[in-house]
């Protein structure tokens, strides 16, 4: 039997970088994937900022990069809608099988495993050690990484999760330039579509909502555009809005990225969030194995520093999207001011979201916004 360091179950962006982390470190640790390649199946917008990328220790090499061209942000409801310069915000469409694929050869020449085709069917506490046992046999570890993402969660809590199905898509309608946004509390409630540009007339299209049929949403919304498409593939996936999980390390087990609940409550993108989990953690991790666990929740506490202030901000904005109905999200965007959505396009950083927010939402346009709110909740009042 043999025996490393730490396990890291679920090769993931998140528990990639942890391995490298860890091996980097000097320990020996092994990545543990239970699909068939890393990377696949892949059901991210791939979004992410040069500046987050690089934070993560990731030159990404051309065959990772999709589109780098990314120059506006359209945001719609039903009835009105208004568009955000991104070319400050300097973001990329990043190919997610091929960017995994980079940083598992990172981790492997630090020295880390990678076994795919394997999945863990149990882990238990031996004395100062876990036993694990995987479809390739029996493995011990005196540390135990749980990178598996949202299935780790879905088995505790439902309740921070939503539907989703994303397609590759080739349609006219696909601007190279621009990516859209289209809020419809009716049919994606508590959620949006999106059309993420890879190419001219080629992109990544989806929609996630709580309660619905995400097939049938998102033919619905391709539909609406008026032009024919065709479909090249299809992700249907659980994604996770409600924030990070309580304890993140507990005793020789931490949890990492969509496990951890590390994705983003406002668009559940996680390269950057989730991915420096990974880091911290597997830094953590390489520090403990040398001072026998100690600096274990340096980890937790460095994630909390950078991301939880953000978190609980993008929390309470999807509280209130939850609550909206189509006519006060309508009234919202008529309300907001264009030099307040420009000065958000020239100073906001795409990796957080809530200092943008705070300048589109504004005092000049406070009053049209307090109406348009107690007029939603007369209405919820109302109905019931």
């Amino acid at each position: 039997m043999r025996s490393f360091d730490a396990i890291v179950a679920g090769g993931s962006i998140s528990g990639l970088l942890a391995a490298r982390e860890i091996a980097a470190g000097g320990s020996s640790v092994v990545v543990l994937e239970e699909d068939a390649e890393i990377g696949t199946p892949e059901h991210c917008g791939g979004l992410v900022s040069i500046s987050g990328i690089a934070n993560l220790g990731i030159m990404p090499d051309s065959s990772s990069i999709e589109n780098d061209r990314i120059k506006h942000a359209r945001i719609l409801s039903p009835s009105s809608g208004f568009d955000i310069s991104a070319e400050k915000q300097k973001v990329m469409v990043l190919d997610r099988r091929a960017l995994d694929k980079q940083v598992a050869f990172q981790a492997q020449k630090l020295g880390a495993e990678i076994r795919v085709k394997c999945s863990m069917k149990s882990f238990e506490r031996k004395g100062e050690a876990y036993h694990v046992k995987t479809s390739d046999g029996d493995l011990d570890c005196k540390y135990f990484v749980d990178a598996r993402g949202v299935a780790s969660i879905i088995g505790k809590n439902r309740e921070g999760v939503l539907q989703s199905a994303q397609y590759e898509v080739y349609a006219p309608w696909i601007e190279r330039d621009t990516i859209e946004v289209a809020f419809d509390n009716h049919l994606y409630p508590g959620f949006f579509a999106w059309i993420i540009p890879t190419r001219q007339g080629s992109g990544k299209v989806g929609v996630a909502g709580k309660g619905i049929n995400a097939a049938s949403a998102l033919n619905s919304y391709m539909d609406s555009k008026g032009a024919k498409y065709s479909i090249i593939r299809k992700v249907y996936a659980p994604i996770w809005v409600d924030g990070p999980i309580e304890n993140f390390a507990s005793d020789r087990t931490v949890i990492v990225g969509d496990a951890a609940g590390q994705s983003k409550p406002t668009t559940a993108g996680g390269i950057y969030t989730c991915g420096m989990g990974g880091v911290l953690a597997g830094r953590a991790v390489a520090s403990a194995v040398s001072d026998n666990g100690t600096g274990l929740a340096k980890y937790e506490e460095g994630w909390r520093t950078m991301f939880g202030s953000e978190f609980e901000k993008m929390l309470l904005a999807r509280r209130l999207l939850e609550r909206l109905d189509n006519k006060a999200i309508g009234e919202l965007f008529a309300a907001i001011p264009k030099d307040k959505v420009e000065e958000a396009s020239a100073t906001g950083d795409f990796d957080f979201h809530s200092a943008a927010l705070a300048k589109i939402l504004g005092a000049k346009s406070a009053v049209k916004m307090v109406k348009a709110l107690l007029g939603n909740e007369i209405r919820r009042w109302i109905d019931i």
